[in-house]
């Protein structure tokens, strides 16, 4: 396989996959739909394409030895994970749906059906605000996924603004065939100047390919960190 035929060779990709699980109890969690299936195929698509691979992940991953699977569960273990896994990397796909709020105490015991429960919840840690500006992802091409049913658009730009992102993958989940769990995918991509690629409904296979596609054509000016 040459450089053309493999365009990520000597890259490494991080991907982050499925949804974050806060613990109630020892049995229950706040979770959400995420299958991991965009984060998978994003995964593989990048090892056909030469890369290197770590999924850092809170559900099945893709059956392949060359991808370097991590497991993890909740919100704070990924950003450990991710933190972890940064250096020398050069790109972070943020594809993981992390869950907002995680419970504020965590009973020791399972909590008993019988009577209302109230939880008091706090946010989780912001994985991609918590890097904005941290010298760690100095060099890395940061891609931030967003999955909105409402101000689809605003929303996205406004996440792109505040986190630092150099792309943001908008999927509207409101759409059942495009939603959590579903077979296929369609994403607008946005960076600072506005809309660069829309992706109409097709798999996720092809997603991931055209979204590697253009994350590929914008590592050469990245690819050198400015001396300190």
């Amino acid at each position: 396989m040459d450089a053309q035929d493999a365009p990520l060779a000597d890259r490494r990709l991080i991907v982050t996959a499925g949804g974050t699980r806060e613990p109630i109890d020892p049995v229950r969690y706040l979770g959400n739909r995420s299958s991991g299936r965009m984060a998978n195929a994003i995964a593989v698509a990048a090892i056909l394409r030469g890369a290197s691979v770590t999924l850092i992940t809170t559900v099945a991953a893709p059956p392949d030895p060359r991808i370097e699977v991590i497991r993890v569960d909740t919100a704070e273990e990924m950003d450990s994970a991710v933190r972890s896994a940064l250096p020398g990397a050069a790109v972070l796909m943020m594809v993981a749906a992390v869950a907002d709020y995680r419970a504020a105490a965590i009973a020791p015991r399972k909590l008993k059906k019988g009577h209302a429960l109230r939880l008091d919840l706090v946010p989780t840690v912001d994985i991609l605000r918590g890097l904005a500006g941290d010298p760690i992802r100095d060099g890395v091409v940061v891609v931030g996924f967003a999955a909105e049913t409402d101000d689809a658009g605003a929303n996205a730009r406004r996440k792109l603004r505040e986190k630092h992102l150099d792309l943001i993958v908008l999927n509207d989940v409101s759409r059942a065939e495009i939603g959590m769990g579903s077979e296929d995918n369609e994403v607008s991509v946005f960076d600072s100047t506005g809309l660069v690629m829309h992706i109409s409904r097709r798999s996720k296979a092809l997603v991931a390919a055209g979204l590697l596609d253009l994350v590929t054509a914008r590592l050469p000016a990245v690819r050198v960190s400015p001396p300190r």
